[in-house]
């Protein structure tokens, strides 16, 4: 009993290790196999071959120019994001009235579909990177501002009364005691934002740009190149999992104590 364990424990490992890739080879293969004794036309839903094809047929140059195009934006609107969201929500932290004023105001931006608003922001700011930055901004920034004003608001109560009766002042008090309780919630607003900023560059790809992966998509489609614009969506997909990724690595490095304890 005692040596059948450890085997049933290993083995309970590798199947947690591996499943999740295992479980996309296998969804890969069924997708292959559909299309293909299914006789499915690559115009309708191209097979994972066609699509691997037709993202080598496109020259490497021009995956980096359209992929530089979609990430500048992104990373632009993402970091303006982090600097309008962390001081705004330390605001409504700390003042009652400029959170009753600002919250229902966030509310109505996030609630105001970006794709209506995006041509009005084209037609103000024009068609080069500005007008994209501010649409990804405003796709971004929510997301963040909600979780560092919770992160900041649920510091422990006996915390904040010791930092009064040692009377510190009030920016040693957000700085040293509520931002670090908020770390968790910021990096959870952070990998949302992140993946939203891929996609607020892409909504403004679609209404004006001449590059990027947005734009190839776009393109690919209206020429009923399916899939090319299969091989450009896969291609932002990993392009956003990467980023995703990159914010916990970033976490993990700069602050591993805020990281959940594993059982």
């Amino acid at each position: 009993m005692n040596q059948t364990y450890p085997f049933k424990f290993w083995c309970k490992q590798q199947v947690n290790r591996f499943a999740p890739g295992l479980f996309f080879i296998g969804l890969v293969l069924l997708w292959e196999c559909i299309c293909v004794f299914g006789k499915v036309p690559n115009y309708i839903l191209p097979a994972p071959s066609s699509i691997i094809t037709a993202f080598l047929n496109v020259e490497f140059s021009r995956w980096m120019t359209h992929l530089w195009a979609t990430l500048r934006v992104a990373l632009m609107g993402f970091f303006l994001s982090i600097i309008i969201a962390i001081p705004l929500s330390i605001g409504m932290m700390r003042s009652e009235l400029m959170n009753r004023v600002l919250y229902p105001a966030l509310i109505v931006i996030q609630s105001t579909p970006v794709v209506a608003v995006a041509p009005l922001i084209i037609v103000l700011l024009g068609t080069d990177d500005p007008s994209r930055v501010l649409i990804t901004c405003l796709i971004t920034f929510f997301p963040l501002v909600v979780s560092t004003t919770t992160g900041m608001l649920e510091t422990p109560p006996e915390m904040i009364e010791l930092s009064k009766s040692l009377r510190a002042p009030r920016y040693r008090e957000t700085w040293q005691i509520r931002i670090p309780y908020a770390i968790p919630h910021i990096f959870s607003g952070l990998r949302v934002s992140i993946t939203l900023a891929i996609i607020g560059a892409v909504v403004a790809e679609f209404v004006a740009a001449e590059e990027g992966l947005g734009y190839f998509i776009q393109f690919s489609t209206s020429f009923f190149k399916i899939p090319q614009a299969f091989a450009g969506l896969i291609f932002l997909s990993i392009i956003s999992l990467l980023l995703f990724k990159s914010v916990q690595w970033v976490q993990m490095w700069l602050f591993p104590w805020s990281l959940p304890k594993k059982k």
